[in-house]
């Protein structure tokens, strides 16, 4: 944004083009977007598969409630796009076992009370850390790679 105000003040012709995203909510209750200053509030690329555990875990996600829920938007916003399905091991009491193959399908079921957050996250952490993967493995076996994002955190 800075560089196409720029561009404005001095009378550039071609400007940069501004491509923008969903920005997925933060973790906590009330956080419209992450934030990388509270580093609970978001899953970073280099989060351990036990860090991504633990923030999934303490996330916000009331039972019942779809709308401003962190893990439904990560639902709907990067597992539904990135796998054709999300299993869920429900408790045995909670109807067990369940393949997902549709947001759609996950709302009605969590709306209804047929799947509980309890469920419903260990799920999504899962699906989370199977994306991640191939990042941190990136990182840890290429030396380049893993020097730059060590500099990059030293800043």
């Amino acid at each position: 944004m800075l560089a196409k105000e720029y561009c404005d003040a001095i009378k550039r012709k071609d400007k940069p083009v501004i491509i923008s995203h969903h920005m997925l909510s933060g973790l906590k209750e009330g956080q419209a977007k992450m934030s990388k200053s509270d580093p609970n509030s978001a899953i970073f690329m280099e989060d351990s598969d036990v860090n991504v555990n633990m923030k999934i875990k303490k996330a916000y996600c009331p039972e019942l409630i779809v709308k401003d829920n962190p893990i439904l938007d990560y639902c709907v916003s990067i597992i539904f796009p990135s796998f054709s399905s999300l299993t869920v091991n429900r408790h045995e009491k909670n109807g067990g076992p369940k393949d997902y193959k549709s947001y759609e399908d996950l709302v009605v079921d969590y709306e209804a009370g047929n799947l509980h957050p309890g469920d419903l996250k260990p799920a999504v952490a899962d699906a989370i850390n199977k994306l991640l993967q191939p990042v941190r493995d990136h990182f840890a076996n290429d030396p380049y790679a893993k020097n730059l994002l060590a500099t990059i955190k030293g800043w």
